[in-house]
């Protein structure tokens, strides 16, 4: 297990001791990979993935959407069951299976839930699990992050940074967009990638119902100033934001993005996109996909279901 100490709302020690008194009252063995510096996590994602194919186990994060985004990434294709413990603010991953977030009730889907073939988006081989996004979404997230920071982790921080965030204004991207075998150009604030039914879901989009079908939702803002941006913010808010016309939204298996043909904020040829929360600067084109594999995911045991490989978390 994968255990970022600095997710959720610090309660890591009484943590431990749920999980370690839960898998021993199971008679099953635990072993603990602590992140104490967010720069060793792909580092202790591979540990943990090698420990678990040595041993037949299951590798888990236990964390907020980027620590499971950080495990996922090295468990794709690995041939390991995946399980996670959710930990963060907003935990939409979690959520959208079925996962409690109560520590002692998420154990007990580790113990002895079963595997789901769970689909996985990807922007240039990076893996995202609930979205990603460039533009204004990122930079939205930075200063989420610093809000955090100073203030706490809590939803109504977030909400709060976010706002601070519309309320300075915003410049827009110019972007060449190709999907569903057509190409645009579009002038754009933000666009928005979601692998997440529940989200979409909130956010009142229909792509929802594609999600997890082999496509992704691909989103788009016209440019707004900022008070029509407040507007979009309530109309989400309330599950409406598919409704306005300042919304662009499809479904679709495959989205690429290229600079536009006039000079703007691409012509470096890099921009910051944010995958499950968490930024970096990505050369461009970019490329959304559904990734080829899928995670084997243990989510809730349903009457009917089967049951999962033999493993050890």
């Amino acid at each position: 297990m994968v255990f970022n100490l600095g997710s959720g709302k610090g309660q890591g020690d009484a943590l431990r001791q749920v999980l370690e008194q839960g898998c021993a009252g199971a008679g099953r063995a635990l072993q603990l990979l602590e992140v104490t510096n967010p720069r060793q996590l792909p580092q202790l994602a591979r540990q943990a993935v090698a420990r678990a194919q040595a041993s037949a186990g299951v590798v888990v994060a236990a964390g907020g959407d980027g620590t499971i985004n950080a495990v996922a990434q090295a468990v794709l294709g690995s041939g390991c069951v995946f399980g996670v413990l959710p930990q963060g603010t907003f935990n939409y991953f979690g959520r959208a299976h079925g996962i409690p977030e109560e520590p002692a009730a998420a154990l007990q889907v580790l113990l002895a839930g079963h595997c789901l073939p769970t689909q996985v988006g990807r922007v240039n081989e990076r893996v995202f699990l609930v979205n990603a996004s460039l533009g204004l979404y990122p930079r939205l997230l930075e200063d989420r992050e610093a809000w955090k920071q100073q203030f706490g982790r809590s939803r109504l921080v977030a909400f709060s940074a976010g706002l601070a965030t519309l309320l300075r204004g915003h410049r827009s991207l110019r972007l060449r967009v190709q999907a569903q075998g057509r190409e645009r150009e579009l002038r754009t604030p933000t666009v928005f990638v979601g692998n997440n039914a529940l989200q979409l879901q909130q956010l009142g989009f229909p792509e929802a119902d594609a999600v997890g079908n082999g496509q992704l939702a691909a989103i788009a803002l016209r440019p707004v100033g900022r008070l029509a941006m407040l507007g979009l913010l309530l109309r989400g808010a309330f599950g409406r934001l598919a409704e306005a016309d300042e919304v662009l939204h499809l479904a679709t298996r495959r989205l690429t993005l290229r600079p536009g043909r006039r000079l703007g904020l691409l012509a470096s040829q890099s921009i910051k996109v944010a995958t499950d929360g968490e930024v970096q600067r990505m050369r461009l084109p970019l490329t959304f996909e559904v990734a080829p594999q899928p995670l084997l995911l243990l989510v809730p045991r349903r009457d009917n279901a089967s049951p999962s490989p033999e493993a050890r978390p």
